[in-house]
């Protein structure tokens, strides 16, 4: 038998549940607002139209579906016994749509120039998972 331990003393990494319904979804080109709609719980379709209105210069719009996208994964995480702190590993699919919320809410953020939510995010999403902050850059 092999014990895990977390030898850093923190809390373990919290993995959400899989979702794969819109994650499949989107995959096949459904509307991200169609599925925001059918799913509004999943960070993933509120993450996924905050990329869309940053990159078509919505600024203000993708803020605000960053910050949905966010806070759903907030409740998602607490659900799933998240203590406010700890990894949420980029490597865990399930957790990339909270992941990428966050990114998108520390960039609209920066974008309009609202420097301490930027900073608080950034920060938040490489304690959170140093591989996420990298690869969404």
């Amino acid at each position: 038998m092999t014990i895990h331990e977390n030898l850093l003393g923190g809390p373990p990494p919290t993995h959400l549940p899989d979702d794969p319904e819109p994650r499949e979804l989107l995959a096949t080109g459904t509307a991200p607002a169609d599925v925001a709609a059918r799913y509004p719980t999943s960070s993933l379709a509120w993450a996924q139209l905050a990329d869309d209105a940053f990159t078509r210069g919505s600024v203000v719009e993708s803020y605000a579906y960053a910050r949905t996208g966010y806070h759903r994964g907030l409740d998602a995480l607490r659900r799933s016994g998240w203590k406010g702190h700890g990894p949420v590993p980029w490597e865990h699919e399930a957790n990339r749509g909270f992941l990428r919320a966050l990114h998108g809410l520390a960039r609209a953020a920066g974008a309009i120039g609202e420097q301490e939510e930027y900073e608080r995010c950034t920060q938040f999403l490489k304690d959170s998972s140093p591989t996420a902050a990298q690869t969404l850059g």
